[in-house]
């Protein structure tokens, strides 16, 4: 209700702990984060810390190939980074980071991960290609460029990196 929502404001304004929350461990600063909206999200299996997520687009106008469109929405997501301190923030350094890429694009079953993995220097990747993106047409098909008519696919991807 309302007059919940501005209790919970008064009392994390205060500095107080909430009677009702504290037995869930929850800290003034944590039921500030949930009345300000904030939450943090769930990590992939098996990781212990998400440090960033990266997106990108990409898109193939002539050839229909969607692993092409995933490359560069991959390719896309990373190219205008740097993280010179992985090694100092990741335990192990490069060789543990974790990367969890999701592409969308409208025909998963044809993307071929092992292209898709050469855009990635490094870290242990998990791919996961769903049905998304869009396919649209370019308005023209040409034959010297491998077309088979004038669709043109785009992919999106979100790269997680973690450990």
């Amino acid at each position: 209700s309302v007059e919940a929502v501005k209790m919970m404001r008064a009392a994390a304004r205060l500095g107080r702990q909430l009677p009702g929350v504290r037995a869930q461990g929850a800290t003034t600063t944590s039921v500030r984060a949930m009345m300000d909206g904030r939450r943090e999200g769930k990590a992939p299996d098996g990781w212990k810390q998400v440090l960033f997520i990266e997106t990108g687009v990409g898109a193939d106008q002539h050839g229909q190939d969607a692993t092409k469109a995933c490359v560069r929405a991959c390719r896309n997501s990373i190219e205008f980074n740097s993280i010179p301190s992985i090694s100092k923030i990741v335990p192990g350094g490069y060789d543990q980071m974790r990367l969890y890429v999701k592409i969308g694009t409208p025909f998963p079953e044809t993307v071929r991960t092992e292209e898709l993995e050469k855009v990635f220097p490094y870290g242990k990747i998990q791919f996961e290609v769903v049905e998304g993106g869009l396919k649209w047409q370019s308005g023209i098909a040409i034959d010297a460029l491998g077309d088979s008519n004038d669709d043109a696919i785009t992919a999106v991807a979100a790269v997680t990196v973690g450990y």
